[in-house]
């Protein structure tokens, strides 16, 4: 045996139980499975030309060269991305901590408090320094922020300006180029025509119905925005502000100017750069458009026992449900990286992040008035940490790195200098030092900074920020430290037990895989930095295109998509450009089935699509007439089909070929939903199929970790007459011939975590990526076979196999007075998350149990479930009071006192014997959700208002 396999370390079952497990499922090898379960005609008849396996060993070996090929220059760029310090408390205790990373969506709130309290923490942070009502739990990043922003208002218009068809957003000039390319991507298809322009000449004309600021601008000048937001308001024209966190500890928060959507992103507060991500984004407003707010809101509300506890109110998988009807398709949010800048603030407390910025602004301030005394003239004249100086850009590049220091050059008589959080005193010896050369002159060091301002009186933060407690409990480290732990007990993560959540696989995310995440010379690297300081980013991100390239037997690849709902979009949109550029522009129907993921449809119509949904046949599969039958009527229009495969089903379905025919044949493009690639690679690939386009989830079949509900990273792959379309960034080159723009804000999305994804296809290699499908398969079978006599699979191929996850239908116990959530919340009590609750089908769970998890757990997961079969079986309907409905039990209820329910203890805590050894207590019971609804509170309240409430 190879111990220095990494396929022998990631891969669950051993060698020696797969005799046990094909006999379980009825087949004589792993061949025969494989072939019982992919039609014939998409196999693949030759192996992925992939590299050949690394070792654990050699992979640390390989990437620590790469690494430094990277040259970390002091980068004062800005635009948005600034150096940040992240604690090492938070770095060791979070971010290396598979009790955080390896967490899913908290949509199972009994067994996320922690989580979601940090979360909770988040969006009080956010909701303090912004000034506004109402704030939600991340998302991708600056520039989708922004965008989310202008849908937002151009949903909330007034009756007038719906009737009247107001369409017209301004854009200030001073907004971030890759905010504004973003926006422009977005626009398009929304009916938003967007005006870009010098916020001191808008005219407030009544056919805007929205403005974006950026705050501070572009290039660091800070405006007073108080007239012309009270002259928007008279308009009635709604604002958002893009706004630099850090900057709202020293200026008045938007929030007090009456805007209606401030957003920006946290990444200041700890987050390494990344080479651009990945990053939490944040988006506030006012309470008044709560139900148009995208992404998640943590709220507040009791527990089946009147404590108090903590739920995702509102908009809980919205997309999932509203579909085609959802604010936005945000699927993945950057909850891990929310987590971290959450604990920034709690870490620093107010006092410490006004001494931060406070630092930030006088190096900026003292900066500015030695420049000024060697002859230089500053722009700015009110600025938080961006100062803009009148020199030859050439002169001063060339020196400057010769010094390894980066400023960004907006044009060849202008340099652009963003201080950050990083920068001492030495720093700013360095960049004068700098300008001294180019000026020939002598500069003499500052010994100290003086503390002097240049923010007017009137734009000045006065208001009190960050007091709830939490912000100002945590100075010392032992303490941080253990309420970081405190948490994290609260949390079921995949050091615990298996995460079987079906379309979600959640695999092992090995730690060879994470470590390189910590080291600076991925980390410290700015976006914006040029390409040829990032030598190992370009080597690592290009191999990992040709790769993803390879995989899906397409033509191109673009990394940029920073979540698979954007690399949905991403997808449609290429097509979309595709068929302009041949003339077909008109083309807007996407045929999307009732199998498809679900967030398809909302990212149809941010792509300005209609979507008709096509049927599903009895067993489950794509009813081809009824599609060919819709294909056939919409030909003149048709743009896309939209299918997931393996369907969400759990289904190789045999007719995907002749699918695909019938779109091509009248003239669509195929978008192949990759979600459910863990069943596909190294076995057949969307090319085979006959699709066009595809995205993946970096996040689930590559291994990057959920993070408990991101990051992710949704690149596209594409066939050739897609290639030249492939979307593009303002600032870095990137993409096609014919680029789409910005999808994300970075040129290569969250390109830090694509290391991740990098290091699983080195260290699996060829026949290891494939082995791990093949055992995702192994193990769906498994486990339906062992839980067919229990329970009813609702869907099977047609020669009866599952393909890497299956649904089973809990329907039938409604007679027995049996909810699918009693049986999700009893699966607590067993010390397992449950399975994808009533997606796709209501009253099911969607089970996938990914190659990562060893048979002795999968049959602890069958024990656990079948051991609950039997307790549905001891139950009626008229029993309310039974041992599913009281589930989940918690730690204070089993040492209560006081015992009135008519099983015991044991039974409720410790229903199988497996359990005590490793048993998870959650730490509330089952949360009331309307309750939450009800009485909607989004921030951290003082203790006395959760009794009011």
């Amino acid at each position: 045996m190879r111990t220095d396999s990494f396929a022998l370390r990631h891969i669950g079952p051993r060698e020696s139980e797969l005799k046990e497990m094909l006999q379980t499922i009825g087949v004589d090898s792993l061949e025969q499975l494989i072939y019982e379960t992919i039609p014939d005609d998409i196999r693949l008849k030759s192996p992925l030309n992939l590299p050949v396996a690394l070792s654990e060993n050699q992979y640390a070996e390989h990437i620590g060269k790469l690494s430094a090929k990277n040259k970390v220059f002091k980068s004062y760029i800005g635009l948005g991305y600034h150096q940040a310090i992240l604690p090492a408390v938070i770095q060791r205790n979070i971010l290396e901590n598979p009790g955080w990373y390896t967490a899913y969506t908290p949509y199972q709130a009994e067994i996320a408090q922690g989580r979601l309290e940090a979360l909770l923490n988040f969006q009080t942070m956010v909701s303090d320094l912004t000034g506004m009502e109402i704030a939600n739990a991340s998302l991708l990043d600056e520039s989708t922020a922004a965008a989310e922003a202008m849908a937002l208002l151009h949903a909330v218009r007034d009756r007038k300006q719906k009737k009247e068809n107001i369409n017209k957003f301004f854009v200030s000039e001073e907004t971030l180029p890759q905010t504004i390319s973003l926006l422009s991507t977005r626009a398009d298809f929304l009916g938003i025509e967007l005006v870009i322009g010098e916020h001191k000449n808008f005219d407030f004309s009544s056919d805007f119905f929205g403005v974006l600021l950026q705050y501070p601008g572009k290039f660091g000048e800070v405006h007073n925005y108080s007239s012309f937001i009270a002259n928007c308001k008279e308009a009635e024209i709604k604002v958002a502000v893009a706004a630099d966190i850090l900057s709202l500890v020293k200026l008045q928060a938007p929030g007090e100017l009456g805007v209606d959507v401030v957003v920006g992103t946290t990444q200041r507060f700890g987050i390494p750069l990344g080479y651009g991500g990945p990053h939490a984004a944040y988006f506030a407003t006012k309470e008044e458009y709560k139900r148009n707010l995208p992404g998640r809101i943590i709220g507040v509300t009791k527990d089946v026992d009147g404590n108090n506890a903590l739920r995702m109110a509102l908009q809980t998988r919205e997309q999932h449900i509203k579909r085609d009807k959802a604010t936005s398709n945000i699927c993945t949010a950057q909850v891990l990286l929310a987590v971290m800048a959450g604990m920034y603030a709690v870490y620093h407390g107010p006092e410490g992040l006004q001494y931060i910025a406070d630092t930030v602004h006088y190096s900026a301030t003292n900066l500015s008035a030695e420049l000024v005394k060697l002859g230089f003239e500053q722009v700015n004249s009110v600025y938080f940490d961006t100062i803009q100086v009148k020199a030859k850009a050439e002169a001063v590049k060339k020196i400057a790195e010769e010094n390894e220091i980066n400023f960004y050059y907006p044009d060849t008589e202008t340099v652009s200098i963003a201080i950050n959080e990083a920068t001492s005193l030495e720093d700013v010896n360095d960049i004068i030092a700098v300008f001294a050369k180019v000026a020939g002159k002598e500069a003499e060091p500052l010994k100290e900074l003086l503390q002097n301002t240049v923010i007017p009186t009137e734009i000045q933060r006065k208001k009190e920020f960050l007091t709830h407690e939490v912000f100002n409990s945590y100075r010392s480290e032992t303490e941080l430290m253990r309420y970081i732990k405190k948490l994290e007990r609260k949390d079921l993560s995949l050091n615990h037990s298996m995460i079987s959540l079906g379309s979600c696989t959640m695999k092992l995310n090995a730690a060879s895989e994470m470590l390189p995440l910590s080291n600076p010379q991925w980390g410290n690297i700015h976006p914006f930095a040029p390409v040829e300081q990032a030598e190992g980013y370009q080597v690592v991100l290009k191999r990992l295109e040709e790769y993803l390239t390879e995989i899906t037997g397409f033509s191109a690849t673009s990394l940029q998509p920073n979540s698979g709902a954007q690399g949905e979009y991403a997808g449609l949109m290429v097509i979309r450009a595709y068929q302009e550029s041949r003339g077909e522009g008109h083309r807007d129907i996407c045929l999307i089935p009732s199998s498809a993921h679900g967030t398809n449809p909302a990212s149809a119509v941010m792509a300005g699509m209609k979507v008709i949904v096509t049927k599903a046949s009895e067993n489950g599969n794509i009813d081809v007439e009824d599609l060919r039958e819709k294909a056939i009527k919409h030909k003149d229009n048709l743009a896309a089909l939209m299918v997931t495969y393996p369907s969400t089903h759990g289904v190789f379905e045999s007719a995907i070929k002749e699918i695909t025919d019938i779109i091509h044949d009248n003239g669509g493009q195929v978008y192949m939903d990759g979600a459910n690639m863990n069943a596909q690679v190294g076995l057949t690939n969307p090319g085979a199929i006959g699709a066009d386009v595809c995205h993946l989830n970096l996040h689930k079949t590559f291994a990057i970790p959920h993070g408990g509900g991101g990051p992710g990273v949704g690149p596209i792959c594409v066939a050739e007459q897609l290639k030249p379309f492939l979307p593009g960034n303002p600032v870095i080159k990137t993409g096609g011939e014919k680029a789409i723009g910005a999808i994300s804000s970075a040129p290569w999305g969250s390109a830090l975590v694509c290391l991740i994804s990098y290091g699983y296809i080195r260290m699996l290699g060829t026949k290891g990526i494939r082995k791990a499908t093949e055992y995702a398969i192994l193990n769906a079978n498994y486990l339906k076979e062992r839980l067919n006599e229990h329970y009813k699979t609702l869907y099977s191929g047609e020669r009866g196999r599952a393909a890497h996850e299956m649904i089973i239908d809990c329907r039938p116990f409604k007679v027995n007075g049996i909810e699918v959530t009693d049986i999700a919340k009893r699966l607590i009590d067993y010390g397992f998350h449950a399975p994808t609750v009533s997606f796709p089908v209501a009253g099911t769970v969607m089970i996938e149990p990914t190659e990562s998890e060893s048979k002795a757990e999968l049959d602890r997961f069958c024990e656990a479930l079948i051991s609950i079969r039997k307790e549905i079986g001891e139950t009626s309907a008229e029993d309310e009071n039974n041992v599913l409905k009281n589930a989940p039990h918690t730690l204070q209820m089993l040492t209560s006192d006081e015992w009135n329910l008519p099983y015991n203890r044991e039974k409720a805590a410790y229903p199988l014997e497996y359990v005590r050894e490793n048993k998870f207590w959650p730490s509330v019971r089952r949360v009331d959700e309307a309750f939450g609804d009800r009485n909607l509170m989004c921030t951290c309240p003082p203790t006395e208002e959760y009794a009011e409430a």
